[in-house]
């Protein structure tokens, strides 16, 4: 799959590189390192996302040239869409702008759309199939581009914590240092350049913390007053998941995020086989066997008895 992808770098000029809407550091990571590959390559690149990037990945290389406004005046020769899962969390209107769309994702029953849909769901990260197409056009690593990859790697393993830290991912992540990526540099702009207003949203967030009976599953939400009580937004919540999943016993953790007066985003961690990407995608949402997210309609209470009995439910069949 990786050759026809070649042949279209080679015979084309202009590109569209896009990923998903509220980008984590995998698809901010790969969008990057594709782009700033194919500018090395003497391409004209434009990296576009719905949503601005955190500003913690602001120290990626190429990161303020992303633009968040849809591209209606030009049509591309080739379109990538990254680590999106559908094509509508990217863009729908990329389509119509491009002659050739290229999705390239590592998420299970990912939306088969493109005229090439290179997925493998073994991968830890999209950033390391950009690494695998970046070998196989013997092109030269740069630091920026290995700065990206290596970023991607870090922030979907969760510095390489969770289980789908492979072998593939410690590999490229030792030949990225290997070309000069400083590991206490990318860690320090991930986890030690917080903004204030993140740390307020936090310490709102946290008194909302909810454990089950069981102890088997715990959760905690972020509402639109809170945010406008600490002046964060919607990118500061990235990672508070992670919270209720680091609580000894708990297996699975939920992060109810509030979209509108009626909306929440729920997000679901799960540790070992517990398959939170199958509950996801039975609430029309979508992810990984341990990282998944779907929306939910109602106010919060609602929404939270109607997940957590879901919740209960798969932990039972397990049982």
């Amino acid at each position: 799959m990786i050759e026809p992808i070649l042949q279209l770098i080679q015979q084309s000029q202009t590109f569209l590189v896009a990923s998903h809407e509220n980008p984590d550091g995998d698809a901010i990571g790969s969008t990057l390192a594709l782009t700033n590959m194919l500018r090395e390559m003497g391409k004209d690149v434009v990296a576009y996302n719905h949503d601005r990037a955190p500003l913690e990945y602001a120290f990626l290389p190429g990161y303020a040239s992303v633009v968040n406004q849809p591209i209606n005046a030009h049509v591309f020769d080739v379109a990538f869409v990254l680590d999106a899962g559908e094509l509508k969390r990217a863009g729908s209107w990329i389509k119509e702008r491009c002659r050739k769309l290229v999705n390239i994702d590592h998420h299970p029953c990912s939306e088969d759309f493109g005229d090439i849909y290179y997925v493998d769901t073994e991968a830890c990260a999209t950033g390391v199939m950009i690494h695998r197409i970046l070998q196989a056009a013997r092109h030269t690593l740069s630091l920026d581009v290995a700065t990206c990859i290596y970023t991607a790697i870090l922030a979907d393993t969760g510095s390489f914590r969770y289980s789908n830290a492979n072998p593939e991912a410690f590999r490229v992540a030792g030949e990225m240092i290997e070309i000069g990526v400083d590991p206490w540099s990318i860690a320090s702009g991930l986890y030690e350049s917080q903004e204030k207003e993140r740390l307020c949203l936090l310490a709102m967030a946290l008194p909302s913390l909810q454990i089950s009976a069981c102890g088997r599953y715990a959760s905690l939400a972020v509402t639109l007053d809170m945010y406008d009580k600490s002046g964060a937004r919607e990118e500061h919540t990235d990672r508070f998941i992670n919270y209720p999943r680091s609580i000894r016993g708990v297996e699975v953790a939920i992060f109810f995020r509030q979209l509108d007066q009626k909306t929440f985003k729920v997000g679901f961690r799960s540790k070992g086989n517990i398959d939170v990407g199958a509950l996801a995608r039975a609430m029309h949402g979508g992810g990984h066997h341990n990282a998944a997210g779907a929306t939910a309609d109602g106010d919060l209470e609602t929404v939270q008895k109607w997940v957590y009995d879901k919740v209960s439910q798969l932990l039972a069949d397990l049982k």
